[in-house]
């Protein structure tokens, strides 16, 4: 008999679990459906509870699409719809989970969850991580004051196994950073006690990986088998990260040996693949930001890029074509364009909304005149070469006047996406400069919109992010890519429905 699982979401971020969980539970003859999402951050709240909002309906509401066209802020929900804005409001709530009393807030909500749905509900989430970051840990190195014991981020996760203990759901997905794997704390490895924790939880749970097969033996398997590689299933971009599933072990019994529950890589996506259709623009300058003087101000720079003898002939070709252009872009907000017959049908189905006749998010930041040359030369070295320059390989006319440039530590500092293959992982750094993030159009010199990141997250193009443009960047960084959630989402469905 199929089975209805309520979903409860922690660290939920602007809900990119969520979404793909919710999709693949209106597929299947099991469903799967969000009953609580926890999260700490204003904006994320906000696009949360929208989206709860809009999933009470079969059809988004007419009145939503009328919003969006017109640019200036959603209706009064409550008002129009008030049961199911209610809905949405007791859906997601604001908390800080390991706070002092949250706990305790919501054991009546867990505990109302497991005894109706009789044990059918399902936990996912991903603790925040920037106590195991690569980055995270590089910068800890550099604060005199930093005892690692003391970093309460390395124990959030046990706030996520509290929940797990008192919830006890058939399933569990737990998310977080490649670097949990390595990090050590008290003098051992992390990981280790994290996967103990989990296993012992409540009624015990056995750990299954998903990229690759379930040990025959009924062992646990090895670490690093519990990272999954985004780009080897649908999704335009290089992410790696460690996914737990986790089943109760009264559920665990049968299960499949040897089998691979995402099954085999799928093709890659490129970058060009996934922005396919979304209208071509012109940043913005910090100052006199008029279109005319944007494509002066960049021919001035193109000029000076193809005139340099220290810059490889085919960049300063790239260059010099540029600076006799007649189509540089004009707008600094799409229009609709919408085209998508370049992306490979699994995202164009998944991103599309026939409903939707405007690109959300697609308007560009501004940049300083120096900038725009920096993007231009590193988009056409990364499309000559087919990765982007070292600072070093920049032209002394386009180094930044920083004390610190000649470090090595800053290597890296612009880095274009290279059209024909996945993106760098798209990370919350993209809502300080968009240095890491330029758009691979040399023509174009900037760096990606909120829409684009959010393509290569793979959050469907009617996803509203809240809150001014920096919080809408940082919520799609901190996002799970919903499309390989989806994924995980049908898996679990597939052991457990």
């Amino acid at each position: 008999m199929p089975k209805n699982f309520a979903i409860v979401d922690l660290f939920a971020g602007p809900g990119g679990l969520g979404e793909g969980f919710s999709r693949a539970g209106r597929i299947s003859d099991s469903q799967m459906k969000i009953q609580l999402s926890v999260e700490m951050d204003d904006h994320a709240v906000q696009t949360l509870r929208l989206r709860a909002f809009l999933r009470t309906f079969d059809e988004f509401p007419d009145e939503y699409y009328a919003a969006l066209k017109a640019g200036k802020g959603m209706p009064d929900w409550q008002s129009l719809f008030p049961a199911q804005w209610k809905h949405a409001e007791d859906e997601v709530r604001q908390h800080v989970l390991g706070a002092d009393g949250v706990f305790d807030e919501l054991a009546f909500e867990l505990d109302h969850a497991r005894e109706s749905r009789h044990g059918d509900t399902i936990l996912i989430g991903g603790p925040p991580c920037q106590a195991y970051s690569l980055a995270g840990r590089s910068r800890n190195k550099g604060k005199a004051d930093y005892v690692l014991e003391h970093d309460a981020r390395h124990y959030l996760y046990r706030e996520y196994v509290r929940i797990l203990e008192r919830l006890r759901p058939a399933a569990f997905v737990m998310e977080n950073v490649k670097g949990m794997l390595s990090s050590k704390v008290d003098g051992g490895g992390i990981f280790h006690r994290v996967l103990d924790d989990l296993e012992a939880a409540g009624d015990g749970y056995r750990l299954l990986p998903l990229a690759s097969p379930i040990p025959a033996d009924g062992s646990r398997a090895n670490a690093r088998n519990f990272l999954i590689r985004a780009e080897d299933h649908g999704v335009p971009q290089a992410r790696h990260r460690v996914i737990i599933l986790g089943i109760r072990t009264d559920l665990a019994g049968n299960l499949p040996a040897g089998l691979t529950l995402l099954g085999g890589p799928q093709p890659s996506v490129t970058v060009d693949e996934a922005i396919c259709g979304l209208w071509s623009l012109r940043s913005g300058l910090s100052r006199k930001d008029e279109a005319d003087v944007w494509q002066e101000t960049v021919r001035e720079q193109a000029k000076r890029i193809a005139a340099s003898e220290v810059v490889p002939d085919e960049v300063r070709a790239i260059a010099q074509a540029i600076v006799m252009a007649n189509d540089l872009p004009q707008l600094r907000q799409s229009g609709w364009r919408g085209e998508t017959t370049g992306m490979p049908e699994h995202l164009r189905a998944w991103f599309q909304d026939p409903k939707l006749k405007i690109n959300l998010h697609h308007d560009t930041r501004g940049h300083i005149p120096d900038d725009l040359g920096r993007y231009m030369f590193s988009a056409a070295w990364t499309r000559v070469f087919g990765r982007a320059p070292k600072l070093t390989q920049f032209p002394a006319f386009l180094q930044p006047e920083h004390r610190n440039r000649a470090s090595g530590a800053f290597a890296d500092r612009f880095r274009t996406q290279a059209a024909d293959r996945p993106s760098t992982t798209v990370t919350s750094h993209i809502s300080k400069d968009g240095h890491y993030f330029i758009h691979p159009d040399p023509k174009q010199c900037r760096s990606l919109t909120v829409r684009e990141a959010a393509r290569l997250q793979t959050f469907p193009d009617n996803y509203f992010f809240c809150g001014p443009r920096t919080k809408q960047y940082h919520q799609v960084g901190n996002a799970v890519p919903p499309y390989l959630a989806y994924q995980i989402g049908k898996a679990l469905l597939g052991l457990i429905g």
